[in-house]
């Protein structure tokens, strides 16, 4: 049997070394193809090198280890099992109720020796596993809760939206979000997609989804959230990509590989 390989992505060198030394002894047949400082350096060396297990700090430069989980998860070819994944974090008692509320492990730091035998027992059940479908679409399941869940890297709950300021031109206009079929990230901005127009803001994504009733407004894509209420149907092109037709808008929308299990006929 081919020896796994892991990926470690710590922003604290000395943590990194720590963490590598202790997989030696708690696992001496793992690999660690590569320790990496930063999220993005830690996508490209992931879909380099197609390591079986991900060590991803919460809290990297560029960014979290959370958002380059889901990015991998849209980005990992096709045909090939879905790393597990074990976040390292600081103790943070929001982020680990998270994690254990989906069932993702996790570390603390410092890494404690009992605790990474544990994980190490977990990882070898999953790798175990990995190939089905059933783990396939609980690993992405658990990475849309975990992109959601409050106390990782997005900010505290908001009230409620109702009505956003949004421009038009050089004009500042009250939208009622009544009326907005999606919202889509656009360089510094969010377009506002109505039936009939089209505004922007300034909220970033993260912000905003935390203001918005989660079964009104699904996440379908990394920076596009769609009234679930405006899909007039799903459907997948030659590539088996999936897109959304929307009530009311001529475009169509992509929706991510992290997502398209949302879209399955009951």
């Amino acid at each position: 049997m081919t020896a796994p390989r892991a990926l470690i992505a710590e922003d604290e060198p000395l943590l990194a070394a720590a963490l590598e030394q202790e997989l030696a002894r708690a696992w001496p047949e793992l690999v660690v193809a590569a320790r990496v400082g930063d999220g993005l350096s830690a996508m490209r060396q992931a879909l380099a090198l197609l390591p079986d297990i991900l060590f991803l700090d919460i809290r990297m430069p560029g960014c979290s280890g959370l958002e380059a989980a889901t990015e991998l998860a849209d980005a990992w070819p096709q045909g090939q099992p879905l790393p597990a994944l074990v976040f390292v974090t600081a103790y943070d008692q929001y982020a680990v109720q998270a994690f254990e509320a989906q069932a993702v492990d996790y570390l603390l730091k410092p890494v404690q020796p009992e605790r990474l035998r544990k994980t190490v027992d977990r990882l070898r059940q999953a790798l175990a596993q990995r190939d089905t479908a059933w783990a396939q679409e609980q690993t992405l399941a658990q990475l849309r809760q975990l992109a959601q869940a409050p106390g990782l890297d997005r900010p505290p709950t908001a009230a409620p939206l109702t009505l956003l300021q949004a421009s038009r031109g050089n004009q500042i206009h009250m939208v009622a979000l009544a009326e907005v079929l999606y919202f889509e990230a656009a360089d510094k901005y969010l377009r506002v997609l109505t039936a009939r127009q089209e505004y922007l803001i300034r909220t970033p994504l993260k912000e905003l989804v935390a203001q918005l009733d989660p079964a009104v407004f699904w996440q379908v894509h990394r920076g596009t959230l769609v009234r679930a209420t405006a899909i007039a149907s799903a459907e997948r092109d030659e590539a088996g990509r999936l897109y959304l037709h929307l009530r009311d808008r001529p475009e169509r929308l992509a929706v991510s590989r992290l997502y398209a299990p949302l879209f399955k006929a009951m």
